[in-house]
């Protein structure tokens, strides 16, 4: 029961990743995307490493090798994923981003088995496979116009995000905290501090100038911030650091199928017969996929299986 809550928890994550295309659309200045990225990282970062402080009693600020560990996962994570994703987004159909995104857990089961010698699942293996077709037949268009700068960010971004996932796991949660909770919110607040830091002088080379922000600009940011990362990315590092890569990744699925029904419901726009059935699909796929494997139980991920007084570990 511990595990199904656990896998619950940490799907919320990428169900309000889905939610990222229409509050864009809807509510937000056109044509911003770094600004966008770094109003989602830098204060929702400074909000988690503040209420840190207050729980703790302190200023909770990392200590020993996680001054570099927070930083990389940052970096990863966060400032590089994010440049990344708006780049593959801006330059290629939305479909052929996504499908390059659902390849991400055969990406990350390669790199456990070389970081960590964890064996990928056949489960999980079987539900990336499935999720894939799902998410083509949901996302993919007939015409596909395809842009070799926006194919190489998709990639790299899926790429950057896989290592991150499967360094998160190795290193677990910080140690020196009174509780595990306690330790993810700095965790998760480090490193959206460390992205933001990273975008926001590429937001104003790039884009120039804040513009002028009317109300509905300020409550789609307040709520991508808030949300969309802060909430969301303390559940995806919560699961991260304790699940099995694979089984994290597959989750990650769930976001095109919540952004199409949005989309639906909300837009207007049309679902075919093809689109439905990848719905199911994908949504099966994550089932089997994150479902715990029967004989095998997953091995402790070094200190993050550990009681938080000894030891812990780190992610995106």
């Amino acid at each position: 029961m511990r595990d199904f809550r656990l896998v619950a928890f940490t799907a919320v994550a990428p169900a309000l990743w889905g939610t990222t295309y229409l509050v864009t659309t809807e509510f937000l200045p056109a044509n911003r995307p770094l600004l966008a990225a770094a109003i989602r990282a830098l204060p929702a970062g400074l909000l988690l490493i503040a209420t840190v402080a207050l729980l703790a009693g302190r200023l909770a600020l990392p200590k020993r090798a996680w001054w570099w560990r927070s930083a990389l996962l940052g970096f990863l994570n966060i400032g590089l994923f994010f440049a990344l994703l708006f780049i593959g987004a801006y330059r290629l159909p939305g479909g052929v981003a996504a499908v390059l995104g659902a390849l991400g857990p055969f990406v990350v089961a390669a790199l456990a088995y070389l970081l960590l010698r964890e064996r990928p699942g056949g489960r999980a293996m079987l539900g990336a496979v499935i999720g894939v077709a799902g998410v083509a037949l949901l996302v993919l268009r007939s015409t596909v116009a395809l842009d070799a700068i926006g194919l190489a960010a998709a990639a790299a971004g899926m790429g950057v995000m896989s290592l991150g996932t499967v360094l998160g796991r190795r290193w677990g949660a910080p140690e020196g905290f009174a509780n595990r909770s306690t330790a993810l919110l700095a965790l998760t607040g480090w490193q959206l501090t460390w992205g933001g830091l990273l975008l926001v002088p590429f937001m104003f080379l790039i884009e120039g100038a804040l513009p002028s922000f009317t109300l509905t600009n300020l409550g789609g940011y307040a709520y991508l911030t808030l949300v969309g990362t802060a909430l969301a990315y303390v559940l995806w590092f919560r699961g991260v650091t304790t699940l099995a890569p694979t089984r994290v990744t597959v989750l990650a699925l769930l976001s095109p199928v919540v952004a199409a029904v949005l989309g639906w419901a909300a837009l207007g726009q049309s679902l075919s017969p093809g689109q439905l059935l990848g719905a199911v699909a994908v949504l099966g796929a994550i089932l089997l996929g994150a479902s715990r494997p029967r004989r095998r139980t997953e091995p402790p991920a070094g200190p993050a299986a550990e009681p938080l007084a000894s030891a812990k570990r780190a992610s995106a």
